[in-house]
């Protein structure tokens, strides 16, 4: 029994799910339009504005993908009403970042800049140096964009230094200690 599967999933107004052959699903919002396809043996009950997830056997495939293309389309309806967005911070002496037009730069310490060209349905803010904030409506291709830059320059463990998610909890390691052999 998959419990993320069974889960109802509730349409908000404005927002409009159509159905296509072969399981393609286009879900129109206020902040644009998304469209994915899914396995072709499940099937989807709407009634009024809900949405459930039907699969038509009990093979451990079918349980499997059961719950992804429930959570995979409450994701598509929630990125269309609210958007996803994704907060790093730049910790370190001269670390920076700048957005110039679909452009984010970075100076993490290398010798040279790192640069990012963002794709198109995301936008990248700097409001401070040291903070970026990546949006859009596509929770994967938001994450995948945040986990690239922080790839960059991950935070090490000696003085916390690299880029980290706001809020992100980075351990730290305590370091040699002088005088060993006094």
């Amino acid at each position: 029994m998959s419990r993320i599967g069974n889960k109802i999933i509730v349409i908000p107004s404005g927002v409009e799910v159509i159905f296509n052959d072969n399981n393609e699903v286009v879900v129109k919002g206020p902040k644009g339009e998304l469209t994915d396809v899914f396995n072709a043996e499940l099937s989807f009950n709407v009634e009024d504005n809900t949405i459930t997830v039907v699969r038509p056997n009990e093979t451990k495939f079918m349980k499997q993908i059961h719950g992804t293309t429930r959570s995979l389309l409450a994701n598509m309806i929630e990125g269309v009403t609210d958007g996803y967005k994704k907060e790093l911070e730049l910790v370190g002496i001269g670390y920076r970042a700048a957005v110039d037009n679909n452009t984010l730069t970075l100076n993490v310490g290398f010798s040279h800049p790192v640069v990012f060209d963002v794709e198109e349905g995301l936008t990248v803010e700097t409001p401070k140096p040291t903070q970026i904030i990546v949006t859009g409506i596509n929770k994967q291709r938001v994450g995948e964009l945040a986990s690239n830059i922080r790839a960059t320059r991950k935070p090490e463990p000696y003085k916390g230094k690299g880029i980290r998610y706001k809020g992100e909890n980075v351990r730290r390691k305590e370091g040699k200690t002088a005088g060993k052999g006094a």
